[in-house]
């Protein structure tokens, strides 16, 4: 299967199903599983930050992040298309009990005035603003500038409130950005980022912040079932995508981009210039979605909606060039077999 749905449907690698026959292992809801500590000791480096947590996936992350920074009655800044406000079942309302004051976004970025404006004054009948959640790359395939997010950090600073970032795809965000990944987290009193997205890893994120953070971080894990044991054999994957996998993730980029130029020429499909910072190709599809779509997985090509007609084409370390130039033919197929612009 050539599978553009996702960059979380990648296999691990041979060298990843290698190390993890191979881990050493401990347990890990008592501290001493060495993978785990070598891993969580890597990525705080990355970061620039002083202690990180290995965690099963990115939504407990951001959800362990957001227990963490706030108390129960607060309100938390997030945008209106963020992965947080969008794609977490409304957790922050049932696990934190904060509510969300949600600001526009402007290509992924929350609009500085409106999260200066949103900030709660003292008065009687307001929550607490507690925490500024940002997204970086944003799901939507855009990234972020550094100076949005300094301004957004100062006004933080200013108001003694806590800023997490929902960076799943930070290393996809350096690269286009063309720094390193510490860089965005500086702007960032917290940051969770996935292994599983782009970096091959079976299962697995990472929260990164302070010690004490993660200190209060950790207890919050075991709370919500994320406390693991023998959990080293993901670890020693994951140590491979921090050392190896973020290395080639332009590949993914630059695939993406041939990808969208190609598919541009028909007139069948739209392409979202503007939403290309990353690994994924976003296109309207003037055409039937869902026969493509059959016709597509009948030739072992599986591909996602998005929203509404747009579909979301992946590129990842489980695609090549050359399945990319396959699908296209396959396209072509598809047209000259349907002659009209829409089925």
């Amino acid at each position: 299967m050539i599978d553009f749905r996702s960059d979380t449907v990648t296999k691990p690698t041979d060298t990843m199903r290698e190390a993890m026959l191979k881990a050493i292992v401990g347990d890990d809801v008592y501290e001493d599983d060495p993978t785990i500590k070598k891993l969580e000791k890597l990525a705080a480096k990355i970061l620039h930050k002083e202690a990180s947590l290995f965690i099963p996936s990115g939504t407990m992350g951001n959800q362990i992040a957001i227990m963490t920074h706030t108390n129960r009655g607060d309100e938390i800044i997030v945008g209106a298309h963020s992965h947080i406000k969008t794609y977490e079942v409304g957790a922050a309302a049932v696990l934190s009990g904060v509510s969300y004051h949600v600001v526009s976004e402007q290509r992924g970025a929350l609009d500085v005035e409106e999260v200066r404006n949103g900030i709660r004054g003292e008065d009687i009948h307001f929550p607490k603003t507690s925490l500024i959640c940002m997204e970086n790359a944003h799901g939507s395939g855009v990234v972020a500038s550094l100076d949005t997010m300094e301004a957004i950090f100062k006004i933080a600073q200013e108001n003694n409130i806590k800023t997490h970032l929902d960076g799943a795809r930070i290393f996809n965000a350096a690269v286009h950005l063309n720094v390193e990944p510490y860089k965005i987290a500086q702007y960032a009193d917290s940051i969770m980022f996935c292994l599983s997205k782009g970096l091959s890893s079976p299962i697995g994120s990472l929260l990164v912040g302070t010690e004490a953070f993660i200190k209060r971080a950790r207890k919050y894990r075991k709370m919500l079932g994320g406390g693991m044991r023998q959990v080293g054999v993901l670890g020693a994957t994951g140590l491979i995508s921090l050392n190896d996998m973020t290395k080639r993730l332009y590949i993914d980029h630059e695939n993406a981009q041939y990808l969208a130029k190609q598919l541009s020429q028909y007139p069948q499909f739209e392409v979202n210039f503007n939403a290309l910072d990353i690994n994924m190709v976003f296109v309207k599809l003037n055409l039937n979605q869902k026969a493509f779509t059959e016709y597509m997985k009948k030739r072992n090509i599986l591909l996602g909606g998005y929203k509404e007609t747009y579909m979301r084409l992946a590129c990842h370390n489980d695609i090549t060039k050359d399945q990319i130039d396959t699908f296209l033919e396959e396209v072509r197929h598809y047209l000259k077999i349907h002659h009209a612009s829409k089925d």
